[in-house]
């Protein structure tokens, strides 16, 4: 059973930053991170980044320039530094790893932009 820790959410004002993490934890030998994904207030949930075959990181146009993802695959875990934050970046954010047998998702943490 492997199983995502999520962390890093909070409320910040707008222009501040937050980073936020994702730890795996459990049988992890054979997983891969996906991306993060996001979800406000009656909306579907959303792409925000996603990891490519080839290694690199593709981003939603909405958070491209302020987003940054990276990963310690020593500690198996993933990180989502966001800078620049605005209000429509209000939401509970999901990490997303890949195992043999299927996608596993972090449980959310919130993140709240308002002044």
């Amino acid at each position: 059973q492997v199983q995502l820790v999520e962390s890093g959410g909070g409320l910040v004002q707008p222009g501040g930053s937050l980073r936020l993490s994702c730890a795996a934890s459990g049988s992890i030998y054979s997983i891969n991170f996906r991306g993060w994904y996001r979800q406000a207030p009656g909306k579907q949930r959303e792409m925000v980044a996603t990891a490519t075959a080839g290694g690199s990181t593709n981003y939603a146009d909405s958070v491209k320039g302020r987003f940054t993802v990276s990963r310690d695959n020593a500690k198996n875990t993933a990180y989502l530094q966001m800078n620049s934050l605005k209000p429509e970046d209000t939401a509970v954010y999901y990490c997303l790893f890949w195992s043999p047998v299927g996608g596993i998702w972090g449980q959310g943490t919130q993140v709240t932009v308002s002044s």
